[in-house]
C-alpha cells in the first residue's frame, strides 16, 4: 500500500507537532508512508532515521521574484503529474485546501482523506489533527512527537565536541523565526550567569543567520562566557540534532529548536513571548515561561523584553535537580 501525507505549513516546529500523527498513520497500516511537504520544513533534514517514511516530496515555495514549480494553475498541472507517477492509494492531507483535493483527484488518489473543506479559521493545529485521526482512523493519539538519529552520529559528536557529563550541557535557543520571538541577549546572559554560579557548565547557542540573530549571538560571545560557548550556527539541522541530543537540557526561544529538542527527548523551557501558549506545552517534555504580568500569551502580546531571567531559572533548577 502506498500512502500519501499532505503536511503544507512552512515551519519545521509545525512538521515535528505532526510527527505523532503521520506515524500512527503509518502504524495503523504497517506501511511507511510518504510526505509532501514544504522546502522550508527542512523535513528531510531531520526525519532521515525515520523508518515510518519512506519518501519526503518537496512541495517547491516561491516568493515575489520567482513563480515556483508548484505555484498558481501550471504549478497545480505539475503537482498532479509528479504525485500521478507515484501510484498512491491512500492520501491523508492535514489542511481544508480545495486545492490539494482537486490535485489529489486529478493524480488518480481512489481513498481521500482530509480535514473539512473550507473550516481553516482558527483551527488549533493539534485538536483538529486528533479530531482528523479519530474521524477518518479511529485512532486517539497523544501529543508526544519524537526524532529519531542514528545513535553513531550521537556518539561521534559527543567525542567531536568533547562533551562530557561532569558538566551540565545546555542548550540555548537564542534565535528565532521573527523579531518579536527573539528574547533579549540581556536576558540570556543573566540567566547564564545565574547558572553558572550554581552548575559547572557549557552553554551550546542554536541560532540562524539572520541580522539581529548573529548581534544577539555576537552579544553573548563578548561576555565572560566566551569560551563556555560552542555557536551552532555554522551548523545545518541535521549536523545539529546530535549535539542537542548530547544535551541535559535546553532552553529556547518558541524557535525550531524548541521543537526539536522536545522532539529529540531534552526537557525544554520555552520562551513564549509572541505565540499562542499551545505552540510551547504540546510536548510533556515542554515547559513554557510567559511574560511577567501575563496570564497568557498570544500573536500581539510582544512580551519578549518581560520573559524573567529568574524564573527560567527556577525552572532549570526544577528540572536539574
Amino acid at each position: 500500500m502506498k500512502i500519501l501525507v499532505v503536511q503544507n505549513k512552512m515551519g519545521i516546529g509545525d512538521m515535528v507537532i505532526y510527527l505523532p500523527f503521520i506515524d500512527a498513520i503509518s502504524k495503523k497500516f504497517n506501511a511507511p508512508v510518504s510526505i509532501l511537504a514544504k522546502q522550508s520544513s527542512k523535513t528531510e533534514q531531520f526525519l532521515k532515521d525515520n523508518k515510518n517514511i519512506e519518501k519526503i516530496i518537496i512541495l517547491e515555495q516561491g516568493n515575489k521574484f520567482k513563480v515556483a514549480k508548484h505555484q498558481g494553475f501550471s504549478g497545480f498541472i505539475n503537482l498532479v503529474k509528479e504525485l500521478r507517477e507515484y501510484n498512491f492509494d491512500k492520501i491523508f492531507i492535514f489542511n481544508s485546501s480545495l486545492r490539494f483535493y482537486l490535485i489529489a483527484k486529478f493524480a488518480g488518489i481512489k481513498d481521500i482523506h482530509q480535514y473539512p473543506l473550507f473550516t481553516k479559521k482558527n483551527q488549533h493545529i493539534v485538536e483538529a489533527a486528533k479530531k482528523f485521526l479519530k474521524r477518518n482512523l479511529n485512532l486517539i493519539i497523544e501529543s508526544d512527537p519524537k526524532i529519531l538519529i542514528n545513535d553513531k552520529s550521537v556518539q561521534d559528536v559527543k567525542s567531536k565536541f568533547k562533551i562530557n557529563n561532569d558538566q551540565k550541557n545546555i542548550v540555548l535557543g537564542i534565535g528565532g523565526s521573527g523579531p518579536t520571538k527573539r528574547v533579549p541577549a540581556t536576558t540570556f546572559i543573566k540567566l547564564m550567569r545565574l547558572i553558572s554560579n550554581a552548575y559547572r557548565c557549557r552553554f551550546f547557542l542554536a541560532t540562524g543567520k539572520n541580522e539581529e540573530e548573529q548581534e544577539i549571538l555576537k552579544e553573548i560571545l563578548n561576555t565572560e562566557f566566551k569560551h563556555t560557548c560552542v555557536p551552532l550556527d555554522d551548523l545545518s539541522i541535521n549536523e545539529t540534532l546530535p549535539i542537542i541530543k548530547n544535551c541535559d537540557i535546553s532552553i529556547c526561544n518558541d524557535s525550531s529548536f524548541s521543537h526539536l529538542s522536545s522532539g529529540l527527548g531534552i526537557k525544554t523551557i520555552v520562551l513564549m513571548a509572541d505565540t499562542p501558549l499551545l505552540y510551547g506545552d504540546y510536548s510533556p517534555r515542554m515547559y513554557p515561561i510567559i511574560p511577567d504580568g501575563e496570564d497568557t500569551v498570544t500573536h500581539n502580546t510582544l512580551g519578549k523584553d518581560k520573559i524573567n531571567p529568574d524564573k527560567i531559572f527556577d525552572q532549570l533548577k526544577k528540572i536539574l535537580n
